[in-house]
C-alpha cells in the first residue's frame, strides 16, 4: 500500500520515476526511534502494539540511526535540482516497513513533523518487502532486521543492518553527504578475505602480490558506490568538484604497500574511485571514522561496526561473505536478536 505525505502534496514536488532515481529504501525502525513501540509488541503482542500506535498517532517518533543520512540525501537533491531542474537523477527515499496500515497516520505525521520529503510508503503488513524492493529498482535497503537484509543481499540488492545510534553520536555535516565503505566483502567480493581466514596474513599478502593485476570481483555495495559516483560527476560537470555535496571514502584494513594496489586498480577498472582512501594495515577504524564523520559506514564485520559505534559513528553491517560464518562478539548476537521482531 502506498501513502502520500501531506508535505509533498502541498509543495507539488514531483518524484522521479523509480527507473531513473537512486532509490534508498529505509525501514521505519532505522529512520525513526521506535524502541518503546517495539517493546510493547514484544511484551504484549500485535493487538496492543497497534492500539498504542493509534492512540499516539499525533505524537511524532524521534530520529533513528538513518535519519541524518536521509536528511543529507535531501540536501544533495536540493543542490541537484538547482543545477538540473528537469533531471530525474535524484535520490528517492522509500519508507519500506512491514507495519500495518493502521500505523500509517503516525508515520505520515512524523514525516511532516520532521519536514522530510518522503512520498513513497510501502506498508507490507508483515509480508516480505523483497518484491517491492525489486519493483522500485532499489539501490540500497537499510533495515533493523538482519534476516530481511540477508534476504535482500541474496536477491542481489545492496543492503545493510542498522542498530540503535551511538549514545554520543558524532555530529555530521548537514550540507555534504559522506559515505564510508569497507573494501573486502562490501565493495569487493570476499575472495581475498577467504584466503586470509583460511591461511593467515602472510598467505594473504602473497596472494595479493601475485594477483595485483587480477581484478577483484564486485561486492554487494559496488552498485551503490557507482550510483554515488554518477551523481558526483553531475556536479563536476558544472565546475563544482571542490564544492561537491557528496564525498566517499574507502576505509580498509588492507595495507597500502602490500595489498592496496589491487583494490585501487579494481576501482579504476570499474571507472570508480573514492574521494579518500584509508589503508589502515589492521589498525582500528573507529578513530579514523571519528575524523571523517560519515553519515554511514558500511562493514561486513561486527567487530568494526561496534568499534565505529563506540566512537560515535553510525555504522551498518553488511552480512555478506566468509566473515559471517565465524562467531561474532556477543553484543552483535544480542543486537541481531533485538532487531529481528515484527515492527521493522
Amino acid at each position: 500500500k502506498e501513502l502520500r505525505s501531506e508535505r509533498d502534496s502541498l509543495t507539488g514536488t514531483q518524484r522521479p520515476k523509480p527507473q531513473n532515481a537512486i532509490t534508498i529504501a529505509v525501514s521505519s525502525r532505522v529512520l525513526f526511534n521506535m524502541d518503546k513501540e517495539q517493546q510493547i509488541y514484544e511484551q504484549k503482542g500485535m493487538e496492543e502494539y497497534l492500539k498504542y500506535q493509534i492512540e499516539h498517532e499525533t505524537e511524532p517518533f524521534g530520529p533513528g540511526p538513518a535519519f541524518p543520512f536521509v536528511k543529507a540525501l535531501e540536501a544533495v537533491n536540493t543542490r541537484l535540482r538547482e543545477l538540473y531542474p528537469e533531471s530525474e537523477e535524484l535520490f528517492d527515499v522509500v519508507l519500506m516497513t512491514n507495519n500495518h496500515a493502521h500505523v500509517g497516520l503516525r508515520l505520515i505525521n512524523t514525516i511532516n513533523h520532521h519536514r522530510l520529503f518522503i512520498e513513497r510508503f510501502c506498508m507490507t503488513g508483515g509480508n516480505s518487502p523483497i518484491g517491492y524492493l525489486k519493483a522500485y529498482h532499489t539501490n540500497l535497503y537499510l533495515s533493523a532486521d538482519p534476516m530481511k537484509v540477508r534476504e535482500a543481499l541474496e536477491e542481489g540488492i545492496a543492503a545493510a543492518t542498522m542498530f540503535n545510534p551511538p549514545e554520543k553520536r558524532t555530529e555530521v555535516s548537514e550540507t555534504q553527504l559522506r559515505v564510508a565503505f569497507d573494501g573486502d566483502a562490501v565493495l569487493f567480493s570476499d575472495e581475498s578475505e577467504r584466503i586470509y581466514k583460511a591461511h593467515g596474513l602472510d598467505k594473504f599478502f602473497e596472494h595479493e602480490k601475485a594477483h595485483e593485476n587480477t581484478l577483484l570481483d564486485h561486492g554487494p555495495l559496488k552498485g551503490f558506490l557507482e550510483s554515488l559516483g554518477k551523481l558526483q560527476k553531475k556536479f563536476y560537470a558544472k565546475g563544482q568538484r571542490m564544492d561537491c555535496p557528496i564525498r566517499t571514502y574507502l576505509v580498509t584494513a588492507r595495507s597500502a604497500a602490500s595489498s592496496g594496489t589491487r583494490a585501487l586498480k579494481t576501482l579504476r577498472s570499474w571507472g570508480l574511485d573514492t574521494d579518500e582512501a584509508l589503508f589502515l594495515a589492521g589498525a582500528p577504524k573507529g578513530p579514523m571514522l571519528e575524523k571523517i564523520r560519515p553519515h554511514i559506514f558500511f562493514d561486513d564485520q561486527m567487530f568494526h561496526v561496534e568499534g565505529a559505534a563506540e566512537l560515535g559513528t553510525v555504522a551498518a553491517h553488511v552480512p555478506y561473505g566468509v566473515a559471517q560464518k565465524r562467531p561474532q562478539k556477543k553484543l552483535a548476537v544480542e543486537n541481531a536478536k533485538d532487531s529481528s521482531a515484527a515492527a521493522k
